[in-house]
């Protein structure tokens, strides 16, 4: 079922929301180019940072490496049902969703009928065409409730969930290779991974604890 199933339409009140979330991280958009080696690794510790994660192999020459973490007060079975349903026209991304799922809102609930994860299956990154090696991730390999990893010709996108003492390290590695065969995609790729990756994926790694604290803790 790959049919937006995050929203059924957006209410005034969520579309003021989501142009909000946009506004805000506007000066992050414009500026993240200017403290890259901090943004890089934010949230994540010495040993994150130089640790291994899944793909590492796979894009050795990569130009842009992010290696980014938070903690969640939520055990990884808790966690990880987030991570297996998102993409655009699925859950959503739990970031900006005026940008990255037509404005559909991100699923606030674990969806059963998304939780069915194998290898070769689409993460949709686009809300709109059908997806491909360019505008989609696809699961390359996991480990349920321990490691999940997205792969696309271009870069390659990791999860590991850590239990801690009462919940979880969520740690995320992203890697990505300009390929300036193709102009126009390599442009394309280093205004969204130079100026864009970091507001959204931290908004997303926060989405992710709200959810699954919220759950853990009894909201819905």
């Amino acid at each position: 079922m790959i049919e937006m199933v995050a929203g059924r339409g957006v209410s005034t009140r969520q579309l003021i929301a989501e142009v909000g979330d946009v506004a805000h991280d506007v000066p992050a958009f414009l500026t993240s180019p200017l403290y890259r080696r901090w943004h890089r690794h934010w949230g994540a510790t010495a040993a994150e940072q130089a640790g291994s994660m899944p793909g590492d192999d796979l894009l050795r020459r990569a130009q842009f490496r992010a290696t980014r973490a938070i903690t969640i007060d939520a055990p990884p079975q808790a966690v990880w049902p987030w991570l297996v349903q998102v993409g655009a026209r699925r859950a959503g991304w739990y970031s900006n969703d005026l940008l990255d799922n037509l404005g559909q809102p991100s699923a606030t609930r674990v969806v059963p009928e998304l939780q069915h994860l194998e290898v070769g299956q689409w993460v949709p990154m686009a809300p709109s065409g059908p997806p491909s090696d360019r505008n989609a991730f696809k699961v390359h390999s996991f480990e349920v409730n321990q490691w999940l990893l997205w792969t696309k010709p271009d870069s390659t996108w990791a999860w590991r969930l850590t239990p801690t003492e009462g919940g979880t390290r969520l740690v995320t590695r992203i890697q990505a290779i300009y390929d300036w065969s193709r102009p126009l995609g390599a442009l394309s790729a280093v205004v969204l991974m130079e100026f864009g990756d970091f507001a959204m994926q931290r908004r997303m790694l926060r989405g992710i604890k709200a959810r699954a604290e919220a759950i853990v803790g009894g909201g819905t």
